[in-house]
């Protein structure tokens, strides 16, 4: 979840049927998100090195990244995300699903990306009516570059924290 941003929903209603392994994107169609088309989320090497991986846990078995441990035909509970979270001893002033999108954010506005590029990758869209109207861009060749900067991001912190 660090390294992608999403929203908790559309993180945990993930569909295998989204991830495009050969294009290295997940693709959210409009009616699972605030747009008025899919939501594209280039995905850096490790995230698609950690989709492969899970792939052999549920992908053989449920539709779903995160199937539910009851049933392979729902996605995981929407409490799920921040109960291991609580399990793992985090409190809810210390670590919430949504705010790893502030963390991003906050980052990699920092490193010096462009707003429209990281608000496009939040998915949001644009405050100004007339620009949200005319405005279409994906920013997608600075958002590759931006992802790809941030996982690298977050597998130094990982390295530095002495997780492999």
């Amino acid at each position: 979840m660090p390294y992608l941003f999403l929203r908790p929903g559309n993180f945990r209603t993930g569909e295998w049927a989204e991830i495009d392994f050969q294009a290295r994107e997940w693709r959210i169609q409009p009616g699972k998100m605030k747009l008025p088309a899919p939501h594209i989320t280039p995905l850096a090497p490790q995230v698609v090195d950690m989709l492969e991986e899970l792939h052999q846990l549920t992908g053989k078995r449920s539709r779903y990244l995160f199937p539910s441990l009851r049933t392979a035909d729902r996605p995981m509970s929407e409490n799920t995300l921040n109960a291991a979270f609580r399990r793992m001893g985090y409190s809810r002033d210390d670590v919430t699903g949504h705010g790893f999108r502030h963390m991003a954010s906050t980052l990699l506005h920092e490193q010096g990306f462009a707003s429209d590029a990281i608000g496009r990758q939040l998915g949001h869209m644009d405050r100004n009516e007339v620009r949200a109207t005319c405005n279409y861009a994906q920013y997608l060749d600075e958002r590759r570059i931006m992802m790809q900067a941030w996982g690298d991001f977050l597998d130094e912190l990982r390295v530095e924290a002495g997780q492999n």
